[in-house]
Formats: C-alpha cells, structure tokens, sequence
C-alpha cells in the first residue's frame, strides 16, 4: 500500500502561478481550464514527492528519472503534440488556438513508444 500524498492547495496555487508566468514568457500556455489545470499541477507535485522529479501526471512512471526522462514534464511530445492536436497528451500545455477559443482539445494519442511504457 502507498501513502497518501497530500498537497496543500496554497502550494498548488503558488506553482500554478510560477508555471503560467514561466509558460507565458517562454512562448507557452496553459489550458484556460483553470480547475483542470489546477489538477495536473496537483499531479505534476505529487509525481515530484513520490519520484522525485516532476513526471507528467497523465502517464504512468516506473520511478526511475532515466527511463521516465521523456515524460517529465514538459515532456519530450509537448511540441509535436502542440504543433499536431492543439493540445499536449494531458492539456496542460495548449495552442494558441485553443487558448482563444478557436480549436476544442480532442483526445490525444499517445506518442511515447510503447518499449517505454511501463505495461
């Protein structure tokens, strides 16, 4: 049985903010969707206490930095994702469009190799 990890909700506050102003002056955005994204923060902060790195939280990680690399996020399928569907594999991230209310997020599918999955 695993423990429990608990995030307090003003620490998933401040990372949401840090990493929309990091997005933001970076090129990026994160999904409008503030509740949504609110929980893949949440996710992202639990990966980091549990593996102790940030792995996408939409995808499951064997807990091994170096084979999970390509999905610590932002992951290594963020830019294609972006640049073919809008939207990256778990929506934190979304286009230009889609921040605008041009383009809905549709399902994603999933780019990373399947040698790389852990089942």
């Amino acid at each position: 049985m695993t423990k429990e990890i608990i995030i307090p909700p003003e620490k998933i506050d401040q990372v949401y903010a840090s990493l929309d102003q990091w997005a933001e002056s970076t090129g990026y955005h994160l999904n409008p969707n503030r509740e949504f994204t609110w929980g893949l923060v949440e996710g992202l902060l639990i990966n980091r206490e549990r593996y102790g790195y940030q792995a996408c939280p939409c995808r499951l990680a064997v807990g091994d930095k170096e084979k999970d690399r390509d999905i610590i996020c932002p992951c290594e399928y963020r830019d294609p994702d972006l640049r073919d569907w809008g939207a990256c594999y778990c929506a934190l991230y979304v286009s230009d469009e889609v921040l605008r209310g041009e383009k809905t997020i549709q399902p994603i599918p999933e780019r990373r190799p399947r040698e790389k999955q852990p089942f």
